[in-house]
């Protein structure tokens, strides 16, 4: 099941949606086999003070080690429950588009897929749900009693809240890590919002959801002949050189049979030079310039026939043509 991730700009009314969300999902779920978390960082007690730079010295702001920590207790959070029975809402700032990315590759190495619910909202707006939460804390402070207004979610100081509208990345829906996108502003109705959530779920959990597929270049090769080309490559070529190794005269010269193939009977001929022994040294650097030339073979195995057998034959006839030609 998917990853839902939210972004907008601070104070635009994300922890909302999210809470809106999770109960469209609640009431839809019963019944299956998924299960529906909540992410956040009031969750994991992450104060918004983390994400403030102007205590930080300039030089420093871009290694800022108290959001790097924050981000990585998120990060773990969300790796400890996601997969594919599991659907995740992360409600957050969420506006750095490599955060997004990783998120993304997160969800894709665990075959499920990601989306973005954007919250839209102007920054007029949101900036006056910041203040009227600052007022409401200070007031609160000067009571020096607990806030118990329905928005007593944490103010961001004023320069906090600057700097990370200023730093906002809007997601773009013609990158695949901000795709699909979905949006909801301030302005939206139950049943606009509810369209919205319909629409979703049937891009990621519907019956004609995308099938999620690992990238193939993270997927590990079988160490066999039909599979890892270089492993096999590098075995078969090794042998060869053993083999001359073992089998030349102490004066050189002569010939030299290898086996075309483990347990078979055919048989390839090394023919060596006549005039001198061949040294290790030697064979290792005509096996090396062999394999270089030979590695773009690499996923053509089945296409070009790169066995172990025909490997063979080729690092034959070009040791032959080495000592030919000297």
């Amino acid at each position: 099941m998917p990853l839902i991730i939210l972004t907008g700009l601070p104070t635009s009314g994300k922890s909302t949606r999210a809470k809106q969300l999770h109960d469209y999902l609640a009431a839809r779920i019963p019944g299956t086999k998924y299960r529906l978390h909540l992410i956040s960082d009031d969750s994991l007690s992450i104060s918004r003070s983390v994400y403030d730079l102007s205590t930080v010295p300039v030089h420093t702001r871009s290694a800022n080690a108290s959001e790097k920590d924050a981000r990585a207790a998120i990060y773990g959070a969300v790796k400890r429950v996601l997969s594919d029975k599991d659907i995740v809402i992360l409600d957050g700032l969420n506006y750095i588009k490599g955060w997004r990315y990783q998120l993304h590759c997160e969800a894709k190495a665990v075959r499920t897929p990601s989306c973005i619910l954007q919250i839209g909202c102007s920054k007029e707006r949101a900036q006056q749900v910041n203040e009227d939460r600052l007022k409401r804390s200070q007031a609160t402070a000067d009571q020096d009693g607990a806030d118990t207004s329905s928005d007593a979610a944490e103010p961001y100081e004023p320069a906090n809240w600057e700097n990370l509208v200023f730093r906002h990345e809007e997601p773009n829906p013609m990158t695949r890590w901000d795709s699909p996108l979905f949006t909801i502003i301030w302005e939206d109705d139950e049943e606009q919002v509810k369209k919205t959530f319909d629409s979703l779920w049937e891009a990621v959990a519907g019956d004609g959801r995308k099938i999620i597929r690992p990238n193939q270049a993270t997927e590990q090769r079988g160490r066999d002949a039909s599979g890892d080309y270089l492993y096999v490559l590098d075995r078969e070529t090794q042998d060869i050189v053993k083999r001359v190794l073992d089998q030349q005269g102490d004066d050189g010269g002569g010939e030299v049979k290898v086996l075309l193939s483990t347990g078979g009977k055919k048989e390839l001929v090394v023919e060596l030079p006549a005039t001198r022994k061949v040294g290790l040294p030697e064979l290792q650097r005509h096996r090396r310039a062999f394999m270089g030339l030979n590695r773009g073979g690499i996923g053509l195995e089945k296409v070009t026939n790169m066995a172990a057998d025909t490997l063979r034959e080729s690092f034959v006839n070009y040791l032959n043509n080495a000592f030919e030609n000297e």
